[in-house]
């Protein structure tokens, strides 16, 4: 920590670094480097999207649904395709997505859904937005390392816990940040101020709470020196930020308000923020020692570490468990910043801005180690589906499942339970039971494995929908269906 806690001016006398910082000193280029700066960033992005399309894909097929969240964003991007308002029915009957989520920069997979207008071209686009952030990255770290060194780096940051956990549960807005704090992270190491602005300004449209990462990129190039264009993007941040969580989503919200304070523990009857900070710290406390182990915390010994502050701050404040923890998509941002940050660090040691001896010695071997603390998570994580035989084996399930949706009509409107909700939305106008509200659907289709309490499927709709009359017409292997009569 170092070099992260000096004093500002000390800060400024010592970086930029001096130049050349593309070439390490005393390192020569070596035979395999001009390949390897060219062509290797763009093979690791295609050898990577394959692997985690792969990953999605095979789950997907299996009928494994973690969450509704690819379901909401089918509807929402469905809905940008055919030039309609983001309504996403999902959410409860006409609700509006962009008064739950700041997230317009999803309109972008708008024409590819319009020609692929299926659950898993969103799978499939997600694994692609995330490892085009191998692009920046393995380029620089083949500049400042070398093609081995480098290509281990690449390789350790696209088998990062955070990356597996994203892929692996249904697509997320925040695909799209990952690719931009690369680049961003990228042009901070090469020195170029306004290009770390430009690739960062988008992040004010991928999801509201990125707008504090903005304001962060902006406090960080103060720090550095680069005070004008650090400034203006640490008050686009900060304004943005409150332009959205106090305007623009209140606007669209039926409530006319920002529904997640609650879960950060602002404005609740609840634990205070300051409260919840210090409860679950068993899970914290991995999450953080992961995070920032997966790079030998060099990562540490980089302001561009600073980035990561606001992501860990909102969900160590946050009531969900589900946000201390390594699962989902919650530290998918955090993985391009650490490793820019590691290759920093490593840089300012190489150059002698500080740092014992030992500590020269133990960054020429930090790309191994990183490489090696991969390979060991990838046991823990769900890469290693790929590996496993009943990965590409059919789910026995699948043949009542689709047994089931045969019996309705498409472009018939249904309601359902987590089970299959993300395999409907295609065809279907699709309701969850816990949102339906006023809706009166054709069919109500539940998943019994997610839902252990509805024995009688006719029974339990007519209760959901008084006055409404429903008729089972499906029991098997754990999926029940009853349609709406008269």
């Amino acid at each position: 920590m170092g070099g992260l806690l000096a004093p500002t001016e000390q800060i400024e006398r010592t970086w930029p670094p001096p130049e050349p910082a593309r070439r390490l000193r005393g390192k020569p280029p070596g035979l395999g480097r001009p390949f390897a700066e060219r062509w290797l960033p763009y093979l690791m992005w295609v050898a990577f999207a394959g692997v985690y399309s792969t990953l999605s894909l095979t789950r997907f097929a299996r009928l494994s649904t973690p969450s509704w969240d690819n379901a909401i964003f089918q509807q929402a991007i469905s809905a940008y395709a055919h030039f309609r308002a983001p309504i996403v029915d999902i959410k409860g009957p006409g609700y509006l997505i962009l008064g739950d989520h700041f997230s317009p920069i999803l309109a972008l997979l708008a024409p590819i859904y319009r020609v692929f207008p299926f659950a898993q071209t969103l799978l499939v686009a997600q694994a692609v937005l995330i490892t085009v952030a191998l692009v920046p990255i393995t380029r620089i770290a083949v500049e400042r390392l070398g093609a081995a060194g480098g290509s281990a780096v690449a390789v350790a940051f696209a088998l990062s816990f955070g990356i597996q956990s994203a892929v692996f549960t249904d697509f997320h807005e925040v695909a799209f940040a990952a690719p931009l704090v690369a680049f961003g992270g990228a042009a901070f190491l090469r020195r170029r101020w306004k290009a770390v602005a430009w690739w960062s300004l988008p992040l004010l449209l991928v999801k509201e709470d990125l707008g504090i990462t903005v304001a962060a990129i902006g406090l960080v190039l103060v720090l550095v020196g680069a005070r004008r264009v650090g400034v203006a993007l640490l008050a686009s941040g900060i304004v943005g930020f409150l332009l959205v969580v106090f305007v623009v989503v209140p606007a669209f919200n039926q409530h006319g308000t920002f529904d997640y304070w609650g879960s950060v523990s602002f404005g609740t009857a609840g634990p205070s923020a300051l409260e919840t900070f210090f409860t679950g710290w068993d899970l914290k406390t991995v999450t953080l020692l992961l995070t920032f182990g997966i790079t030998g915390f060099l990562a540490l010994r980089s302001p561009w570490v600073l980035v990561a502050l606001p992501t860990l701050g909102w969900r160590w404040i946050g009531e969900n468990s589900t946000y201390w923890d390594t699962n989902f998509h919650y530290s998918l941002i955090l993985m391009p910043i650490v490793f820019l940050a590691m290759l920093d660090a490593i840089q300012r040691v190489r150059d002698g801005r500080g740092g014992p001896a030992w500590l020269r010695r133990y960054v020429a071997h930090a790309p191994t180690a990183a490489l090696a603390v991969a390979l060991a998570l990838c046991l823990q994580f769900p890469i290693n589906n790929l590996f496993k035989a009943e990965t590409y084996q059919a789910n026995p399930d699948a043949v009542a499942a689709d047994a089931a949706v045969a019996l309705m009509p498409k472009g018939s409107s249904v309601e359902t339970n987590l089970g299959l909700i993300t395999h409907l939305v295609s065809d279907y106008q699709v309701y969850w039971t816990g949102t339906v509200g006023s809706a009166v659907p054709d069919y109500v289709l539940i998943d019994t494995r997610s839902a252990e309490d509805i024995k009688e499927v006719a029974t339990w709709a007519e209760q959901q929908h008084p006055g409404v009359d429903y008729r089972q017409i499906y029991d098997s292997d754990g999926y029940l269906l009853a349609v709406k009569v008269g």
